[in-house]
């Protein structure tokens, strides 16, 4: 009941969120999912339930009662029936799309210290931690509509077999003074945003 109570604050404290860059999950899909998981070692394992962890973009799979995390350091992607996801740095992200043999990823995470900040005041919520809410059915979340967790989106490009980091310092180390060049006057149309899909990929046309 206590536990219950905790979760129920939470939820209240949630509420105040506003709709922009929100999800009402801390998992990717509302149910969990069979998936190959690839080894860096090259085998595959299949499991029958597995979901997207969004507190920090990891694996989760079912195993008997128990819900646990992957380590990631042993994988080196994961097959879902709609999407795959690749390991990149400590994190998984899915491919958006490709130009040529380089590609655009996304990695979604919850904004840990945005929620943080917004229960500090309130005590109840002191020994709170997100894995709390994975034992909750989307059935029990659903009553409360207005549940949203703050989102955080990542994007990397896989530019010439390397991954980095969508940010203009990022991007700027791995090119040369002709690509810079380009890659600046595409920063300079009017619409573009290191946080649109379309304007990276086009970026990552103009710079591949």
């Amino acid at each position: 009941m206590k536990r219950k109570l905790y979760i129920l604050g939470f939820m209240m404290a949630l509420a105040t969120w506003g709709r922009a860059q929100t999800t009402p999950a801390v998992t990717v899909y509302r149910e969990f999912q069979p998936a190959t998981i690839h080894l860096v070692d090259g085998r595959q394992l299949k499991v029958s339930l597995a979901n997207i962890f969004l507190k920090n973009s990891s694996l989760l799979y079912k195993s008997g009662i128990d819900t646990k995390e992957a380590n990631l350091k042993t994988l080196t992607k994961v097959e879902f029936k709609n999407r795959v996801y690749y390991k990149i740095d400590s994190l998984l992200a899915y491919q958006v799309d490709t130009v040529g043999h380089d590609a655009l990823f996304c990695a979604q995470r919850i904004d840990v210290e945005a929620w943080r900040q917004s229960v500090v005041n309130n005590s109840v919520m002191t020994s709170l931690d997100l894995g709390d809410m994975i034992g909750y059915t989307q059935a029990e979340l659903a009553n409360e509509q207005d549940l949203h967790f703050p989102l955080m989106t990542l994007y990397y490009f896989r530019l010439n077999g390397q991954f980095v980091l969508a940010h203009e310092r990022r991007v700027k180390r791995v090119l040369n003074k002709e690509k810079r060049r380009l890659m600046e006057a595409v920063m300079g149309e009017k619409d573009f945003s290191w946080t649109d899909e379309q304007s990276l990929l086009k970026l990552l046309k103009v710079i591949q």
